[in-house]
């Protein structure tokens, strides 16, 4: 049985409603405005201190190394991948590694063409220009971004009308890299002047583990080897999750304990916060109980499975439902989504007995 008519809408037009749906959560994998500052410290500051993504690195380090023998400014970066994996940190280390300036902007920033073409004119010979969320660039914008990276030049208008005037504008030669949470958005031609693209897969939880031993040390946090790893289990692959639960955990041992982050300690502390062994919070548990308890499983559309929640339906849709889709615990379906073995599982609950959802129902795209 359906229990809502909607079925799989990607709504990508306005992707800051899920922004602003919900107050920040442990398990975010997005950073807020407070948080910036503390990443800014953990952040490696050179390619040989990143964990993880070694294909990546080992990539990225033959582009740049090979550009410097050239005395030449990188190829143009994208970098893809989910938040909180990484991108930024990137951008600076490419920055650092040529030894040439940042200089940071975001795509929701640069609505008309004209913002794009005054932080194009001022940057000089080797700076490296950093897009973030790049997807959400404007139109106009996006189309003469296309002549500044293939050609350094960019044609100013002036004027309206059969009296407008185009005066190429010679820009110096720069590297962009641009970062993105959905590749699958960008424009063909734009995707294609990118010299390298590197996709960004999530951490596994021994990499994630030797990043919170790192920021453990940068914030002289005393933290025991089981303590470390229990915090990375829960972490969801995410370094930036990792860092915010070890700040948490850090701020109940000081409290609560005698400062050490032994795993008692961790595991009491993530309890205290709502995140169980699985790394699911609250929000994340409420979507599966209401979907087995209430629902039977479903199949159920999303509006409703969010009423029933309580939050609104960006919020389920953009922050809680990869999580659950990605852990095999929530499958999505033409006709709404359904709870898997796992997750009654994982609630502790006996699925009725029903035949088993067709697979060639789930939705792929």
């Amino acid at each position: 049985m359906n229990w809502d008519d909607d079925t799989d809408v990607d709504d990508t037009d306005d992707l800051t409603r899920a922004e602003h749906a919900h107050l920040q959560r442990l398990t975010d994998a997005e950073a807020d405005g407070d948080e910036r500052a503390v990443e800014a410290a953990l952040r490696p500051k050179t390619l040989d201190e990143v964990v993880g993504q070694v294909r990546v690195r080992d990539q990225l380090g033959l582009v740049l190394e090979a550009a410097r023998r050239r005395g030449r400014a990188p190829d143009h970066v994208l970098l893809s991948g989910p938040p909180g994996l990484g991108k930024t940190t990137l951008a600076m280390i490419i920055a650092a590694e040529m030894s040439t300036p940042l200089r940071l902007t975001s795509g929701p920033a640069i609505t008309h063409a004209g913002d794009l073409a005054a932080i194009l004119s001022g940057l000089n010979e080797g700076d490296v220009l950093f897009v973030d969320e790049i997807h959400r660039m404007s139109r106009p914008a996006e189309e003469l971004l296309y002549m500044a990276m293939e050609d350094f030049r960019v044609d100013v208008v002036i004027g309206k009308g059969p009296g407008a005037t185009a005066i190429p504008l010679e820009i110096p030669p720069f590297t962009l890299v641009g970062a993105t949470t959905r590749a699958g958005l960008l424009p063909g031609p734009l995707r294609d002047r990118f010299g390298f693209t590197a996709h960004l897969e999530f951490y596994e939880p021994e990499e994630l583990d030797l990043i919170v031993h790192r920021s453990a040390g940068l914030l002289g946090v005393h933290l025991t080897a089981e303590g470390s790893s229990e915090i990375a289990s829960r972490s969801r692959g995410t370094p930036r999750i990792a860092n915010r639960l070890l700040r948490r955990v850090r701020d109940y041992a000081q409290v609560r304990a005698d400062g050490v982050l032994t795993l008692p300690v961790a595991r009491a502390a993530l309890e205290l916060f709502e995140v169980d062994e699985s790394g699911l919070d609250r929000l994340d548990r409420g979507v599966l109980d209401v979907l087995c308890r209430r629902f039977g499983g479903g199949p159920v559309g999303i509006s409703t499975l969010a009423v029933a929640v309580g939050e609104e339906r960006e919020t389920v849709e953009e922050v809680a439902e990869p999580f659950l889709v990605r852990t095999g615990l929530l499958a999505r379906t033409p006709r709404g989504r359904v709870a898997t073995p796992a997750a009654w599982q994982h609630l502790g609950l006996t699925p009725p007995a029903m035949p088993t959802v067709d697979s060639t129902l789930f939705d792929e795209a």
